[in-house]
């Protein structure tokens, strides 16, 4: 199963030193029966691209819990033996926890499939959605629009090679 883990540059540089994402247990994001019902999707590709959104989203709430942190938002994408991401039923109607996973234990980066980071251009709406991240929570407007802008930007792939240019 393909699982996209939420990151941060330093979380990165850290996996990189380790060789692993971990310890476990670790939350991701998957393809899992509510994400699909939420996407109402049988395309794969666009299913995957929800569960990296996800991911990337998660990858924001970890920016904007430590503001000393490089401002862009980081997804390793992953595979990992199906039986190791696990969903929890019970969160399965909270809206928060579609298509997420948890993995038991650390994933080796040698099952790193890629990495989508942000480019250069989108740091400062990174860096403000981090910041207005509480606020929205708390429904406000403005602080959302700001969240979305963040959201307008793609991550950008890149081999699991090029990992120490984008540390570095």
């Amino acid at each position: 199963m393909r699982v996209y883990v939420p990151l941060t540059l330093s979380g990165l540089a850290e996996a990189h030193k380790t060789g692993e994402v971990g310890p476990g247990p670790l939350i991701a994001y998957a393809v899992t029966p509510g994400l699909r019902e939420w996407y109402v999707s049988d395309d794969i590709e666009e299913l995957e691209y929800a569960a990296l959104n996800r991911a990337a989203a998660a990858s924001l709430r970890l920016l904007a819990a430590d503001p000393g942190v490089g401002r862009r938002r980081v997804v390793l994408a992953a595979d990992v033996p199906d039986r190791e991401a696990v969903s929890d039923p019970d969160r399965g109607l909270d809206a928060g926890a579609v298509g997420e996973v948890r993995i038991a234990s650390a994933i080796a980066l040698t099952k790193a499939a890629a990495v989508h980071v942000d480019s250069d251009e989108a740091d400062e709406d990174v860096s403000a959605a981090a910041a207005a991240l509480g606020a929205a929570d708390h429904g406000d407007d403005d602080a959302q629009f700001t969240v979305d802008g963040a959201e307008d930007h793609e991550l950008l792939w890149y081999g699991v090679q090029e990992i120490p240019n984008l540390i570095g």
